[in-house]
């Protein structure tokens, strides 16, 4: 259950939630700063990734192509990186079921 987060997000929650989803990268460490969405999705679904965001735009792709890649928001992600990264860890149980469902393409976390 890798995940790869956005740049949207800090690049350091990989390191805070790499005990929960070893694996898990950041853009900037894909190669894929400023890259377009749809580079990023082919990336994910190519590498088995899921992807994490703080925006709409992956939720559209997702809602339109299905998964994979999965796609996890933190809708209104406005806060600080230990935020984050305490969202991550309290759901951690409900993110690990989503990624397990065929079913699911994305899941929306909010604070």
């Amino acid at each position: 259950m890798k995940l790869l987060f956005d740049e949207n997000l800090s690049r350091h929650l990989v390191n805070r939630v790499l005990d929960l989803f070893a694996g898990s990268s950041h853009v900037i460490s894909e190669g894929l700063l400023r890259a377009p969405d749809k580079t990023i999705w082919e990336h994910a679904r190519a590498n088995g990734f899921s992807i994490v965001t703080a925006d709409a735009d992956f939720y559209d792709l997702a809602t339109v192509l299905g998964s994979p890649p999965k796609v996890i928001w933190l809708r209104g992600c406005d806060y600080p990186t230990a935020m984050a990264e305490k969202i991550i860890r309290g759901q951690s149980i409900r993110i690990a079921d989503f990624l397990d469902d065929p079913d699911r393409a994305v899941l929306i976390l909010k604070p």
